[in-house]
């Protein structure tokens, strides 16, 4: 007797412990929520953690994440407005709104991240395919307009104001209407009227990279070394400019102080003929026949060492030779 009174206290523990482990009691932890389905029907959704009451061995709860989520879409090659190339890689933001039609349409993670794949990548498509690259590309024309100008040290405001000007008339950068941060509201917008049906709210869609294409990137490349030989022809047409004008800046003043100096020259060559002349009259005048005869001596140092040989100096020419007189 005793024996079976202990096996059905021991039974009943048993089945007490199954109810509870399986039974109306169930938890829901901080940053999630849960769907109640009874017998294949949802009968309950619940987003306050806490502990909480379902009907044992009928009620299944399926647990979802409440907090955001991070979708990361695939490198895909797109083909812009204007029949180029680029690879765009986007990510999103996302979080479940409503368990109960998230749990009737998708199901799980994996089912919700399938949609989005088809979702997002379908609107990133359309987006990119619909506008130019400039507009994928840049998000706005402030680095342009914000630029700093080069300082190209030439020494003057006026020069420096031309080469600015010669530089800047090289090379043209096209505007954009949108930017690359309407193209993600744009997607954003693509989308949000879908997601509902799902449970899902997508909260942002962001390019974590966008790259050209390798044929693309050689013709950017080619781009940018034509804008920067644009650029060095500039500066050789301005250095060949300032050269030109420097040096006939230097062969004028060349020629003006040649001028000067040639003027200054012949005054002085004048005005030294003159005090020669007058030290000449002066000379002759004090003493007729020693004025004559360093005359002659003069004229011999000139002469006679340019003379291959003297045949005669029987002439008057050479009187002082022999005698200081010359007679």
């Amino acid at each position: 007797m005793k024996k079976g009174i202990i096996a059905l206290l021991a039974a009943v523990v048993v089945l007490m412990i199954v109810f509870v482990a399986l039974g109306p009691f169930y938890t829901i932890n901080e940053g999630e929520q849960a769907v109640v389905v009874r017998l294949g029907k949802i009968v309950a959704t619940d987003k306050t953690a806490g502990l909480k009451v379902r009907s044992p061995f009928l009620d299944v709860v399926v647990r979802y994440p409440t907090k955001i989520l991070p979708w990361d879409g695939s490198s895909e090659r797109i083909q812009t407005k204007e029949n180029q190339f680029i690879w765009v890689d986007m990510t999103a933001r996302w979080r479940i709104v409503d368990p109960a039609k998230f749990y009737e349409s998708v199901g799980s993670l994996d089912g919700a991240y399938g949609r989005l794949d088809d979702i997002i990548d379908s609107a990133v498509r359309t987006v990119i395919s619909g506008n130019y690259l400039r507009e994928a590309v840049r998000n706005s024309n402030e680095l342009v307009a914000s630029t700093p100008k080069e300082n190209f040290m030439t020494g003057d405001s006026e020069g420096s104001a031309a080469l600015d000007q010669l530089t800047q008339s090289e090379v043209s950068y096209e505007n954009i209407d949108k930017g690359r941060g309407k193209l993600c509201q744009d997607m954003l917008a693509s989308v949000s009227p879908i997601m509902p049906q799902f449970g899902i709210e997508v909260l942002d869609i962001l390019p974590r990279q966008i790259k050209y294409s390798d044929e693309l990137t050689q013709s950017v490349y080619q781009r940018m070394i034509k804008e920067r030989n644009q650029i060095a022809q500039a500066f050789r047409s301005y250095g060949e400019g300032k050269k030109a004008e420097w040096l006939g800046k230097l062969d004028n003043e060349k020629r003006s102080i040649l001028s000067g100096a040639y003027e200054k020259s012949e005054t002085t060559k004048g005005e030294a003929d003159a005090t020669a002349t007058r030290i000449y009259a002066e000379t002759y005048g004090r003493d007729v026949s020693f004025f004559s005869f360093w005359r002659a001596l003069e004229s011999y140092k000139q002469t006679l060492p340019a003379f291959d040989k003297t045949l005669s100096t029987k002439l008057d020419y050479f009187n002082y030779l022999y005698n200081t007189s010359g007679k």
